[in-house]
C-alpha cells in the first residue's frame, strides 16, 4: 500500500503564504505525477497543480503566477508554495499521487486525508 500524508495548512491573511507538502511512502517503485486537488464547501473538489516525472507542471488558471508546484524525487515529496492568497483560495487540499507499486504494473491514483486552508482576515 502507498501513504499520502499532507501537512503545511492552516489559516492566513489575505495576502499572505502558506506551503502545503506531501510525502509519499509504502510501496514504491516509481511516481508518474504527483499533484494538487482542493475542495471547498458545496463544491466539487478541483486540480490545483499537478507535475510529472518529466517535470512539466500544469495550473489551474486561477492559481497561476502565485502558485508553485515542486517536487523532490528523491524523497517522493511535492510542495506547493502558495503566494498572495486570496479568500477562494480557502479549501481542503489533496495531494494525489499515480504510484506504480511492482515493475510491470499499470499506475494506481492515491490520495492523502486533505489538509485545510483557510484564508480570513
Amino acid at each position: 500500500q502507498v501513504q499520502l500524508v499532507e501537512s503545511g495548512g492552516g489559516l492566513v491573511q489575505p495576502g499572505g503564504s502558506l506551503r502545503l507538502s506531501c510525502a509519499a511512502s509504502g510501496s514504491i517503485f516509481s511516481i508518474y505525477a504527483m499533484g494538487w486537488y482542493r475542495q471547498a464547501p458545496g463544491k466539487r473538489r478541483d486540480l490545483v497543480a499537478v507535475t510529472v516525472s518529466g517535470g512539466s507542471t500544469n495550473y489551474a488558471d486561477s492559481v497561476k503566477g502565485r502558485f508553485t508546484i515542486s517536487r523532490d524525487n528523491a524523497k517522493n515529496t511535492v510542495y506547493l508554495q502558495m503566494n498572495s492568497l486570496k479568500q477562494e483560495d480557502t479549501a481542503v487540499y489533496y495531494c494525489t499521487a499515480e504510484v506504480v507499486t511492482g515493475r510491470g504494473l499499470l499506475p494506481d491514483d492515491y490520495w492523502g486525508q486533505g489538509t485545510q486552508v483557510t484564508v480570513s482576515s
